[in-house]
């Protein structure tokens, strides 16, 4: 049997139809078939989602003043955002963690998603080591919450990115973030909205003793979101939990007495399974206040 004979037309658009699947262009090419076409633009079309979908995350490290030491600055961005002026949101690590780790669950694949989409503006994510302190000078001379006031803005300013519109916190984090929102209020520059994760809300000194984050228990009670559940002025509340997380008390208290823009109890525990239910609706919650922020 003789080898198959292919006009030289039929070869040009084969060719033309490999070079295009491999650059995630979608071209249009005369064909004699025409579900071929389709299907080859459809792989196209695939290969150049992907890509866009794929987040960028960079690491950097700075010395912090507030904190007399260096620390990770990282950043998780929507790929394709122009960074200059990109609304940012602080992202603030658990207990034990720290900013290499602070997006769990799959948050930067999922802001990355929705912005190639299209379903939400582009923003992004700042997170910086915090040390186990819930965010606050419970050791003199280590002040992270005066990093995230006065020296993030200004790493982000000599960056080209856009001043905080918000801010994300998980666990310790969470508690962070409330922290974080009330000064800002009593700076008299409140952040447009806060999200808070799995929130460190405890209910007794004893269990928050055990975290030594606090000298004593009028420190904390000073502090705690629970005790000044309208300190956060106009800023716009998120409040996501498991309802088998060890923090679910506090936190049903929470939402109850302040009743947040967004609350939900879902199915879970204080675990990366529970954060991957929520950071869509996470991210939706935020892309509201990015856009204005822009």
């Amino acid at each position: 049997m003789g080898e198959p004979r292919y006009s030289r037309r039929t070869l040009l658009a084969a060719i033309g139809v490999v070079i295009a699947t491999a650059m995630g262009v979608a071209t249009y090419v005369s064909s004699s078939s025409g579900a071929v076409e389709q299907q080859q633009i459809a792989t196209a079309d695939k290969v150049r989602t992907a890509s866009a979908a794929k987040p960028v995350i960079r690491f950097e490290r700075v010395y912090s003043t507030a904190r007399h030491r260096e620390v990770t600055l990282a950043f998780y961005l929507p790929a394709g955002a122009n960074p200059r002026g990109l609304p940012m949101s602080i992202l603030l690590h658990g207990l034990n963690g720290d900013a290499k780790h602070a997006a769990v669950g799959n948050l930067p694949d999922v802001l990355a998603a929705a912005v190639a989409k299209g379903s939400v503006p582009a923003f992004g994510f700042v997170a910086v080591d915090g040390g186990n302190n819930y965010w606050h000078e419970n050791v003199a001379g280590d002040d992270p919450m005066a990093m995230l006031l006065d020296e993030v803005p200004a790493w982000l300013k000599e960056r080209g990115y856009g001043e905080p519109f918000a801010v994300t916190g998980v666990s310790m984090g969470g508690f962070g973030a409330l922290l974080y929102a009330r000064r800002r209020a009593e700076r008299g520059d409140p952040v447009a909205a806060a999200a808070a994760i799995s929130p460190g809300l405890i209910t007794t000194w004893p269990e928050m003793a055990k975290r030594r984050a606090f000298k004593n228990e009028g420190e904390w009670a000073s502090l705690d979101p629970l005790r000044h559940i309208r300190s956060t002025g106009p800023t716009a509340l998120g409040v996501w939990i498991g309802d088998r997380d060890r923090f679910i008390e506090g936190t049903r208290r929470f939402i109850r007495e302040v009743r947040p823009e967004v609350s939900a109890v879902k199915g879970g525990g204080h675990d990366d399974g529970l954060y991957r239910k929520v950071t869509p609706d996470v991210v939706q919650f935020l892309a509201k206040y990015a856009k204005r922020a822009v």
